[in-house]
């Protein structure tokens, strides 16, 4: 079992060691997030989209911006968020941490700014594309009740900015 594990760990390293977050390369991602693993006390499950557009403004360090839906069972309204943040990827092993602050609003219900924290592994399926496993954490500081911890998994294309044309879709 240990041989095995060490094997996992390994391939994963060499697959991610061509990962590379350079600056001038721009994001683009989607996840899902909640599947009854996101935990809120004053929900039961939750079910959320979100899609993140980023741009790489040196190596390793990326701003994005987000926007979210969220739906949650037994509430009649969904939460739409929309925010901003960044992110810092661990040089060449994928590995990357993050913070956003988002805009949250719930219909007739409330609205609240909250942030957010996030710890993940960008594991390259090729050259461009990203499977994104992460945990997340967003307290909320109007209702304790709202803070919410979770796992999300996300897609992401790494695309280059052909400098020539100025083009975002080269995915050498």
């Amino acid at each position: 079992m240990k041989k095995i594990l060490f094997l996992l760990v390994a391939f994963m390293a060499t697959v991610s060691a061509n990962a590379q977050f350079e600056e001038g390369k721009t994001y683009v991602g989607a996840s899902l997030t909640g599947l009854d693993l996101s935990y809120s006390k004053g929900e039961k499950m939750s079910i959320g989209l979100n899609a993140m557009g980023g741009y790489f403004l040196m190596d390793n360090i990326m701003v994005n911006a987000n926007i979210g839906l969220q739906t949650n069972e037994g509430k009649k309204a969904n939460e739409f968020t929309i925010g901003a943040g960044a992110r810092y990827y661990f040089v060449e092993n994928g590995i990357f941490v993050g913070a956003n602050a988002n805009f949250s609003h719930v219909q007739h219900t409330y609205t609240d700014v909250m942030p957010q924290v996030e710890a993940g592994y960008a594991f390259f399926i090729n050259r461009s594309v990203t499977i994104e496993p992460a945990v997340y954490f967003r307290p909320s500081f109007q209702n304790s009740d709202r803070t919410r911890f979770g796992i999300k998994v996300g897609i992401g294309l790494n695309l280059e900015t052909n400098k020539k044309n100025g083009t975002i879709f080269n995915m050498d």
